[in-house]
């Protein structure tokens, strides 16, 4: 944890994606070659960097974004996110291709299907060059995104003195292979995930407990659903359990603000159970509708 003589007036920049999700409420998933009738939908602002930087500047921690956007992006979505509090000087707009956006289909059960299109998150992305006001920050946090990009993102945190967290999500199982995931973690001193993207991860550096992952990066917090989250150190495990929301609005995003109450106590300090203890809070406000 940084100490009081950093002077840098900003906290936590995230790279990932800032998507349109676009979501479609059923009964029940129609089986293959089958159809169900669609009983509501809604578009919102979405998005793994944008929920965790949304969520955490709500906590009134001080973040930025690294994100690109394209066609279809809307005024409004800039703007919530401005309303925010967040900064946006990282926000790329791209000509002639879509902003990403989900399709994401719920049963009412806290299931979900979801399809991306990752439009300007694409894996054919220009170079990144970090801008002059990247070291304002003290931490940055990689989410999903283009391997090149997040591991250019890592790079230039380190020339230019911030700390780095890993959390490539879902796209651990897709977009990162061995040898790219193993730099990941070189850069890294957090690494995030649910069980499966762990168990992933184990995988990716040749190993088959947390313990492998542990050799490589010295803490790693787990995100457990309903049975609350954990964090693994070199120093020692936590636990802290999580209550049942009184009410499902969705599921969608509730990782990501799992990690926005996180890093809330994170940057007051709080030890690590009260890192745990926030964000499952975070999580259980965020599926409540506490949005």
């Amino acid at each position: 944890m940084d100490g009081p003589e950093d002077e840098r007036p900003r906290d936590l920049l995230v790279s990932g994606h800032v998507n349109i999700d676009r979501f479609l409420r059923v009964d029940r998933f129609p089986e293959p070659d089958r159809t169900v009738p669609v009983r509501g939908s809604r578009a919102e602002l979405g998005g793994t960097a944008a929920n965790i930087a949304r969520v955490a500047a709500s906590y009134g921690v001080a973040c930025g974004l690294l994100a690109r956007v394209g066609d279809g992006w809307r005024a409004e979505y800039a703007h919530l996110l401005e309303a925010s509090r967040i900064d946006v000087r990282g926000l790329e707009l791209v000509d002639r291709i879509s902003t990403p956006t989900c399709y994401i289909v719920e049963d009412g059960r806290g299931r979900q299907r979801t399809l991306i299109d990752q439009g300007a998150m694409g894996d054919r992305v220009p170079p990144y060059r970090a801008p002059s006001w990247f070291r304002e920050y003290r931490w940055v946090h990689l989410t999903t995104g283009p391997v090149d990009r997040q591991l250019a993102v890592a790079r230039e945190a380190h020339r230019n003195g911030l700390r780095v967290a890993a959390d490539p999500a879902q796209e651990i199982f897709y977009r990162w292979d061995p040898p790219s995931f193993r730099r990941l973690l070189r850069e890294s001193e957090l690494l995030f995930g649910n069980r499966d993207e762990l168990a992933r991860g184990q995988a990716l550096v040749g190993g088959r407990t947390i313990a492998d992952l542990l050799e490589r990066v010295p803490t790693i917090v787990r995100t457990e659903g309903g049975r609350g989250a954990t964090a693994f150190t070199r120093a020692g495990t936590y636990h802290v359990p999580s209550r049942r929301p009184r009410r499902v609005r969705t599921a969608v995003g509730a990782g990501d603000a799992f990690r926005g109450g996180f890093y809330a106590a994170w940057f007051e300090g709080e030890p690590m159970p009260g890192c745990l203890t926030a964000g499952t809070r975070a999580a259980v406000a965020w599926i409540e509708g506490a949005r």
